[in-house]
């Protein structure tokens, strides 16, 4: 299956009830374990961790230029110099 371009599994295992998950992000694969009864909701639970990890992706690509910009312009604020 995929979600937002992430490609996932959820399979069921010999225990009742227990979904194991995988999926690759960039390099990286992850890969756990949920509990619930429902095939949907493990599936659901994957793509809330997806969706996490490409927020957590996002937030992390800042260019340093820019970091550094918004620390001069936050310092220039402080003194009213804008």
């Amino acid at each position: 299956m995929i979600h937002r371009g992430v490609q996932y599994t959820v399979v069921a295992t010999a225990e009742p009830d227990i979904w194991e998950w995988r999926y690759e992000f960039g390099d990286q694969v992850k890969t756990g374990r949920t509990q619930t009864r429902l095939a949907a909701l493990a599936a659901r639970r994957v793509k809330s961790k997806i969706d996490a990890a490409l927020r957590a992706s996002q937030t992390g690509s800042v260019p340093a230029a820019s970091v550094a910009e918004r620390m001069e312009l936050a310092k220039a604020t402080s003194h009213g110099l804008t």
